[in-house]
């Protein structure tokens, strides 16, 4: 077996999202985009579509143990990213399954909340989610209300970003990126830390109601980005002006919160990601 494929190979470990924007469908679709081939392990099923979540099942945990161990033992992936596990039984498979396969890249997208204000997991498994999964992370992607119930800290400043970062990262993390979506004013303002080089990314708010499945394609994103071996804060600039850049261009898809633009040319500093003839420019930190 070919432990290192000419392609890159990426996991994610997500729900599905019917209405495509979010989870397993926008993750595969980032990881196409940036030339990464893609492979998943399904957590959840959810009835969902732009205007919010109607149902969820949440796949047992022994399934989602096998789904790891069958992809990760045949394809192993170069780059790692988990989105919604629903609850702390599942948190618990793939803890143990990211440990059996020594899966280092990966990245920890806490999902908690849909875009719509579902819950998307159960509240026992915020401890486990912090306890098991955040040591393994290579970087852990929080918004501002997650990175709030892992840590604690609740001052919504950029100081309060820098000291939630730092918390996770003192956690076990190898490194944070803070999003600060959630905050208000004209502009985002996104804080990474990964315990020796802290990395602030600031833009003009752009007005929109489509964000549907931000998170997910931004640790997709970053998950592409490790597979392909970018350093992670590289990495993270380069999915941070991604992400920007496919909200600009959303499609305005749907009677609620629509999706991105998947499609949106990615670029990376001295490579060429995407199997198009996009053109090559340094990522943007600023």
């Amino acid at each position: 077996m070919d432990s290192h494929p000419a392609v890159p190979v990426a996991l994610t470990i997500a729900g599905s999202d019917s209405g495509g924007g979010a989870g397993i469908q926008a993750d595969l679709k980032t990881f196409h985009q940036w030339g990464v081939y893609g492979t998943s392990v399904l957590t959840a099923v959810t009835a969902q579509n732009t205007l919010g979540v109607q149902a969820v099942h949440a796949v047992p945990p022994r399934i989602v143990a096998a789904q790891i161990e069958s992809v990760a033992g045949d394809i192993p992936p170069r780059g790692v990213k988990s989105g919604m596990l629903a609850n702390a039984g599942i948190v618990g498979a793939v803890a143990a399954g990211l440990r059996r396969w020594r899966l280092d890249d990966y990245v920890l997208d806490p999902v908690m909340v849909a875009t719509s204000g579902d819950s998307l997991l159960s509240r026992d498994a915020v401890a486990s989610i912090r306890d098991e999964l955040v040591p393994l992370a290579a970087v852990v992607t929080p918004n501002w209300p997650e990175a709030v119930l892992l840590t604690g800290v609740s001052d919504g400043s950029v100081d309060g970003m820098e000291a939630a970062a730092r918390a996770l990262v003192e956690a076990g993390a190898g490194a944070a990126l803070v999003k600060g979506g959630h905050l208000g004013g004209d502009e985002v303002v996104d804080l990474f830390w990964d315990g020796r080089v802290q990395r602030v990314f600031r833009g003009p708010r752009i007005e929109t109601r489509h964000t549907h499945g931000t998170g997910c394609a931004l640790s997709a994103a970053i998950a592409a980005g490790l597979a392909r071996g970018v350093p992670p804060g590289d990495a993270a600039a380069a999915a941070v002006a991604w992400v920007r850049s496919a909200i600009a261009g959303a499609p305005g898809l749907g009677a609620g919160n629509g999706p991105l633009d998947h499609f949106t040319e990615v670029a990376i500093e001295g490579s060429s990601v995407s199997r198009s003839d996009a053109s090559v420019r340094p990522a943007d930190d600023a």
